[in-house]
């Protein structure tokens, strides 16, 4: 359908026309209502909040979102989330169909962007410098008392966008958190959003995407000396997914 001409143009000055402008405005209220609530809105408010904006913005592009095997999922027990991310537009898929509470570990260059930047520290996301590994380190220590009684926390793992759709090799920080805290890794695949959004790039389009919540995966039986093999497990359950997505 991206290919498709007689499409792909006459959206674009919907993009910029309509779509755009209430992207801005979607967040611009998200944001009004959190500030005027900050200091009583409680992280479930948050929560609700972000998926409210998400799948609005969603349905305006508009992005069809299937999800499948929620049943491997146990909304009362905790996860290190691991995910591919192939576009900006994971962010919508995550933030508006995963269906259990959970934060972002965040590069600490957003915590500068306007608003936007307070708001996620206020929702108690994560960040990291990733220039520093020792305040890295001490970004995700402090994270562990966030991490419990339900709420989990996502990596993308890659560390960044994948330009060709193809798996990046997966950083360690993840599989090394979970084994430090000794939560299970829920690996996700998110298919689709590349085709609506690519990375680095504004010709959006709309179209499809899946999100596959695959078992959980006990670290029990892992430690430093193999959190390599861990994360090469991880990555094949996700790979294998995204090939059989692709057929």
């Amino acid at each position: 359908m991206r290919h498709n001409r007689l499409l792909f143009y006459p959206y674009q000055s919907y993009k910029w026309v309509i779509f755009f402008p209430l992207l801005g405005l979607s967040t611009l209220i998200v944001f009004i209502l959190i500030f005027i609530f900050l200091f009583i809105a409680s992280q479930r408010f948050m929560q609700i909040a972000g998926k409210i904006w998400a799948r609005f913005n969603s349905l305006i592009t508009p992005m069809f979102v299937t999800v499948v095997d929620k049943a491997n999922i146990d909304k009362n027990r905790s996860y290190v989330i691991v995910a591919n991310h192939q576009s900006q537009y994971d962010i919508f898929v995550m933030y508006g169909w995963l269906p259990i509470d959970f934060r972002w570990v965040m590069k600490i260059e957003l915590r500068k962007v306007p608003i936007l930047g307070y708001y996620c520290y206020k929702a108690g996301h994560i960040y990291i410098d990733r220039s520093d590994s020792s305040a890295a380190i001490a970004s995700i220590n402090a994270a562990k008392d966030k991490i419990k009684n339900g709420t989990s926390i996502l990596f993308f793992p890659e560390g960044t966008r994948s330009i060709t759709g193809e798996l990046m090799d997966f950083k360690k920080g993840a599989f090394k958190f979970a084994l430090s805290i000794n939560l299970p890794i829920l690996p996700v695949t998110i298919a689709g959003t590349r085709n609506i959004l690519p990375a680095n790039s504004i010709a959006l389009f709309p179209g499809k995407a899946t999100m596959i919540l695959h078992e959980p995966i006990d670290v029990g039986g892992y430690d430093d000396d193999t959190v390599g093999e861990l994360a090469a497990r991880v990555k094949q359950v996700i790979q294998k997914s995204l090939d059989g997505y692709a057929k």
